[in-house]
């Protein structure tokens, strides 16, 4: 019997954990760390980041290429717009009540209340270096510099940068031309970009059949290296990210995708589960992009249209796991330094972490200079994110999960009314 790929990655998953765990062990108990370096630096890592320069190879042309054939197969001008404006709201919506619930828990919880200044010292002293790096590249959090920023001077420019939100731009201004403009030669053009996407599909399929054994290698180098201990001393601040995560994938986005999407939430989990695995292995969202296109489209049986336009720019813009970590963890660090915040000051960090959320990078940590932003309008010391590097690889994991299960929720919402009128149709 053949195992499907979401059975395999799976395997893969767990195989390459509790691989490195064993190697972790031995390491621990008078193994030669020396001898499991080597094997990681030299093999594992190699491996699973090939994995994922390949998928990154990819995301651009994907992200260009599915967002002109999208905006054209919507049809019009106005259905564009409503399928737009649904997106906007549900994004919106799902982003605060992320926010809310990661708020919730960390004032619960209270993690940072009383907190070791001495351990917050030295992981801070641990960690200055690292985080200087982050807090140098901080963006700017203002909503009238992101609006503006979308526009691109030059789309090459743009993409040579990696700017994702600036070709996605682009990509919709073209698609809206096509719609508009019906010549042949446009017709031409329409034609060549499908043909581009259909080749780039063709070899995401090809690299997509690589996942197994790229997350066994990158999770046998994440815990080989770092241990099953890898949550340490924050543990409890740890433990309010993935409870608050875990409320927000497994308490709303069911809720969410069965009432207002119309579709069983175990449906949705089953069909989805491929791309849940790759973000978590990956932790990134615009790598995981190519998979969470195959997997709406073939699995869940949302109209490519819909999902190609809602998930590209979602990869880029609709981060609920992101959103709720930079929420609950400026709280945790403001409880750190004995900071506490008043109930405008806590409205401000939620606007903040939305805006913040789409502006963010969707790349393993990309998050962490946004909280330094906020950390700065709070007058709290950017360097603070320091406390948590130690254990932010894992959370990246994590959120990063919760990113891509919200895009594809989100997609789903969204379709609702399209899937509804081809039931209509075919009944």
């Amino acid at each position: 019997m053949t195992l499907s790929l979401p059975a395999r990655v799976l395997i893969g998953f767990v195989g390459g954990s509790v691989a490195g765990a064993a190697v972790f062990w031995w390491t621990q108990h008078g193994g030669d760390a020396g001898i499991v370096s080597g094997f990681v630096e030299t093999f594992t890592l190699p491996i699973g980041q090939l994995f994922l320069k390949f998928l990154k190879m990819l995301v651009l042309p994907l992200m260009f290429c599915a967002l002109v054939v999208g905006v054209t197969e919507i049809g019009d001008i106005a259905s564009l717009g409503r399928v737009g404006w649904r997106m906007l709201v549900y994004t919106l919506l799902l982003t605060s009540i992320a926010i809310a619930v990661g708020l919730i828990v960390i004032h619960l919880v209270q993690p940072g209340v009383g907190f070791d200044p001495a351990i917050r010292d030295a992981l801070l002293t641990a960690n200055t270096q690292a985080a200087r790096e982050i807090t140098a590249a901080k963006p700017s959090l203002s909503g009238v510099q992101i609006i503006v920023g979308i526009v691109p001077d030059n789309p090459f420019k743009a993409a040579a940068n990696g700017d994702f939100l600036a070709v996605m731009f682009f990509a919709v201004m073209l698609g809206i031309a096509l719609v508009l403009k019906r010549t042949p030669a446009a017709e031409a053009f329409k034609t060549t970009v499908q043909g581009l996407l259909d080749l780039v599909m063709k070899l995401m399929e090809l690299i997509i059949r690589l996942t197994p054994y790229a997350v066994a290698a990158l999770m046998f180098s994440l815990i080989a290296r770092f241990g099953t201990g890898i949550l340490g001393q924050l543990g409890l601040y740890a433990f309010c990210v993935i409870f608050a995560i875990a409320i927000h994938m497994f308490a709303v986005l069911p809720l969410w995708v069965r009432y207002v999407g119309g579709m069983n939430a175990w449906q949705f989990f089953k069909g989805s589960e491929e791309a849940i695995i790759t973000a978590f292995s990956t932790a990134s969202s615009t790598g995981t992009l190519p998979t969470t296109l195959k997997v709406a489209e073939e699995n869940l049986k949302l109209p490519p249209q819909i999902a190609r336009f809602v998930l590209t720019i979602g990869a880029s813009a609709n981060h609920h796991g992101t959103a709720l970590f930079e929420g609950l963890t400026t709280l945790f660090l403001a409880q750190c330094f004995g900071l506490d915040l008043g109930f405008g000051q806590q409205l401000a960090v939620l606007g903040l972490c939305i805006v913040g959320s789409i502006g963010t990078a969707g790349v393993p940590a990309g998050s962490l200079p946004v909280i330094a932003v906020i950390l700065g309008y709070l007058h709290l010391p950017p360097e603070g994110i320091g406390i948590i590097l130690g254990v932010d690889r894992f959370l990246d994991m994590c959120r990063t999960a919760l990113n891509v299960t919200g895009d594809l929720a989100t997609a789903v919402v969204v379709a609702k009314p399209e899937r509804d009128a081809a039931i209509a149709a075919a009944g």
